[in-house]
């Protein structure tokens, strides 16, 4: 099987998006579970609603996926008041078979609001590295428009066994509209290099 990298951009103009007006790298952070959900509750605890959405990859077996995971919106008095928190988690620790990868994942968002997740500091982007699941960070997020692109730290593959394979940490980002059902797209590594997954992003 010939392998292929196919960037987030060239997966973009695949899928037709709109060309951006300008790009923009966003401001991600690394914080902890429970504290985030401080920023959207002074108890310091949220009542999430989850979905999750198989992804596409070909030549596998097992379950690959993509969990939606949203806040109920911010509560007065808090930094997020009246903001929806959009959390997101990669899946593929029980996906096996062919050496099937993803290196990043594009999906269109619209507006993201800046809230103070970590040190008084307003970012963009938080990524929850303890007090929570996964082994992979981000490396980066992108936004062209209303199309943020995010590239992973190391590829995410399908294992050679059930188990063996890997996944996010959840990441999230906060914004003013209410969920709606979409479709995001995967690039990476594969036959055929790029995947898509639904998922639950704001009204915008």
């Amino acid at each position: 099987m010939s392998v292929t990298r196919v960037s987030g951009m060239i997966v973009a103009a695949v899928l037709l998006w709109p060309a951006p007006v300008s790009a923009a790298m966003l401001t991600v952070v690394e914080v902890g579970a429970p504290a985030i959900n401080c920023v959207f509750n002074p108890n310091c605890t949220v009542v999430v609603n989850d979905s999750f959405g198989p992804i596409g990859l070909k030549n596998f077996s097992g379950q690959a996926g993509l969990q939606s995971r949203t806040f109920p919106p911010g509560v007065a008095g808090t930094p997020g008041a009246g903001k929806t928190a959009y959390v997101y988690r990669i899946d593929l620790k029980q996906a096996f078979g062919a050496a099937e990868c993803t290196v990043g994942m594009v999906m269109d968002f619209g507006p993201v609001a800046k809230l103070p997740y970590t040190n008084n500091v307003p970012a963009d982007v938080f990524v929850i590295t303890s007090g929570g699941l996964g082994e992979v960070k981000l490396k980066s997020a992108e936004q062209n428009g209303s199309v943020i692109t995010f590239e992973f730290s190391k590829p995410l593959c399908v294992g050679v066994a059930p188990g063996a394979g890997n996944g996010t940490f959840f990441f999230g980002l906060a914004a003013n509209g209410a969920p709606k059902a979409s479709t995001v797209n995967f690039y990476g590594y594969g036959s055929p290099p790029f995947a898509t997954a639904n998922a639950r992003v704001p009204t915008h």
